[in-house]
């Protein structure tokens, strides 16, 4: 730290009580000056010599020539104590810490040139120019003090100085940084100076502060976007510990305004922060009911780099007095933005080994995946949910497993669904587009509609002729088993229903014709129109049980059903590659 010694004579103020300061010499003192509590008793003459503003005061007839206030001193008795000491010829020494108020006090007691040469104010400029404003911890500490004298500090350009100081050291090249710095976030290399080594200088200063300087080097454009979103980011943590914690911002304005004064002051460049502290930034806003522009804002840079998002970042809890628990329309605003970037052929700075059609893919798992947890909200409206499934084109989503758990769960959350929601929702699903684990689930859940089934059936179906002709006649593994990992099954056998009774995701009565009973072995049977089905048999087999088929007379199975119209694998079964039809079994 950078010091200076002013004066020559020994100190001889002293203090009587807290609020008493005099001058111990053999004359007596003849001024009194008050200066907020606590009186001076000095002397005339050493004062008139170098302050012009007590020329002025002792020169006026309206005030007493022994009794002055001074209450609106900058930096109070402790500065004008330092400038009394100085007129005085007593040793006094400056520092950053003190600089910067005993400068202003100075400037208010008009200790200039024209009063005497190498004033207060001349050699204290001069400490500020060769010594402290060259010194980086110096400056920021010199900063730091200068917040309760704001307004002073601004119109002696005390601020500017001072920040264009920081700014100027924070954009040399890292190969000329000589002095020290605090740095505790990463292990350094020994020898080896980070490129954001004074990022965590900068997080003592305050924001209004802050905010100027990393403009100035933003200006100077000699630092990477990187460093200056790290930059950002850390001074945020520093100031908010608890961004992620909403009982911590909730209501609290000076958060809200630091959450608005960042969010604009990140660098435009893709992936200057990450898209989880993006996230947690907008989790704040809405919380604390930022400005629409602001959130906005945030939404449109999550969105260019939604595939870094995770699951639990984008569950987004509403604000009191809404009906959903977490908000859905957020969240299709920022798939909305980032769907944009393929459209308006925004060109941006990839991650090395993805391009937009892999991140397509990623948001696609991104989003079913938020399906399935909105979808536990009995008051998920159907219509967001499908809007924000039907969002992502069908060639990123490769596999609907996904889906198909979302799709599950909500409706398993939300059982009273008419026969026509339930439609739209299921219509979502591809069959062809699910794993054999999936599908092996979907035949034994109770609450998708037949018409489905059937799909996923035929499907099945489908891919084990395809594999049998494939590997020449190789035998297929039963796919029987149940997947519990979707948090749902089915009955052990499926059901024949009516169409309507299908899409009502109500459990089929007697008077429907079906008859369930339990075998002396436990398995579930299944009676429709005098078939019988077994609870665990391959897809084949079932399907053989539900439709009735004949041959074609070339060998080739043919559904004679009509409740398989519409659905994928109806028609003729070579359509669909059924296997050959094998002589009926009576089954008892």
């Amino acid at each position: 730290m950078k010091f200076m010694k002013l004066g020559s004579k020994p100190d001889s103020f002293q203090t009587d009580g807290n609020y008493v300061r005099i001058v111990g010499t053999e004359l007596a003192t003849d001024i009194t000056i008050h200066v907020g509590e606590v009186k001076f008793h000095l002397h005339k003459f050493p004062l008139l010599s170098k302050s012009g503003r007590i020329q002025k005061l002792l020169a006026s007839p309206t005030d007493s020539a022994t009794d002055i206030h001074l209450n609106d001193v900058p930096g109070g008795a402790t500065s004008f104590e330092i400038c009394a000491k100085f007129c005085y010829g007593t040793v006094v020494t400056l520092n950053p810490h003190n600089v910067i108020s005993t400068r202003c006090a100075a400037e208010y007691l008009e200790m200039h040139e024209s009063v005497e040469k190498s004033n207060l104010v001349y050699k204290i400029d001069v400490f500020l120019s060769s010594s402290v404003f060259r010194s980086w911890k110096d400056s920021i500490i010199a900063l730091q003090t200068m917040k309760t004298l704001k307004s002073w500090c601004e119109d002696l350009k005390l601020v500017a100085r001072c920040m264009e100081c920081i700014a100027s050291k924070a954009s040399v090249d890292v190969s000329k940084v000589e002095w020290s710095y605090t740095y505790n976030r990463k292990k350094l290399v020994p020898s080896v100076v980070p490129k954001d080594w004074w990022v965590e200088d900068l997080t003592e200063i305050e924001l209004d502060h802050f905010k100027q300087i990393i403009d100035a080097i933003k200006t100077k454009a000699r630092v990477s976007y990187q460093v200056i979103g790290e930059a950002v980011k850390t001074y945020t943590y520093k100031r908010v510990p608890g961004l992620s914690k909403i009982s911590v911002i909730q209501g609290d304005a000076k958060v809200k305004t630091l959450v608005d004064t960042v969010t604009w002051l990140l660098p435009s460049e893709k992936g200057s922060v990450s898209c989880s502290f993006l996230l947690k930034l907008l989790r704040a806003a809405c919380m604390l009911r930022c400005a629409e522009a602001c959130k906005k804002e945030l939404g449109k840079r999550i969105g260019r780099q939604l595939e870094e998002a995770s699951v639990n970042d984008l569950l987004i809890p509403t604000i009191d007095g809404e009906v959903t628990i977490y908000d859905i329309d957020m969240v299709l605003n920022i798939v909305e933005e980032f769907l944009m970037q393929d459209n308006g052929g925004i060109k941006e700075m990839e991650r090395p080994g993805m391009n937009f059609c892999n991140t397509k893919g990623t948001v696609a798992k991104l989003v079913d995946g938020y399906l399935a947890e909105v979808a536990k909200d009995r008051n998920t409206p159907l219509s967001k949910f499908l809007y924000l499934a039907e969002m992502i084109p069908n060639e990123s989503r490769p596999v609907h497993d996904g889906l198909y758990r979302a799709v599950d769960m909500y409706l398993k959350e939300h059982p009273n669904i008419s026969k026509g929601e339930k439609k739209k929702l299921c219509s979502l699903l591809d069959c062809r587009r699910l794993s054999p684990d999936a599908c092996a689930h979907a035949v034994q859940n109770e609450r998708l509609p037949l018409r489905l089934v059937v799909q996923v059936l035929f499907h099945e179906q489908s891919r084990t002729s395809a594999s049998a002709s494939v590997s020449g006649g190789s035998t297929r593994a039963d796919n029987s088993s149940v997947v519990t990992s979707y948090g749902s099954s089915r009955s052990a056998a499926t059901t024949t229903t009516t169409e309507d009774d299908s899409w009502d995701g109500s459990a089929p009565s007697v008077e429907d014709g079906e008859k369930r009973h339990t075998t002396n072995g436990g398995d579930l049977i299944s009676g429709v129109n005098g078939i019988k089905v077994k609870g665990n048999m391959t897809p084949k087999t079932i399907l053989g049980k539900i439709l009735p088929v004949k041959s074609n007379g070339t060998g080739v199975l043919v559904s004679s059903g009509s409740d398989s119209s519409g659905s994928l694998g109806s028609g003729s079964a070579s359509q669909v590659g059924m296997a050959k039809a094998t002589p009926a079994r009576n089954v008892r």
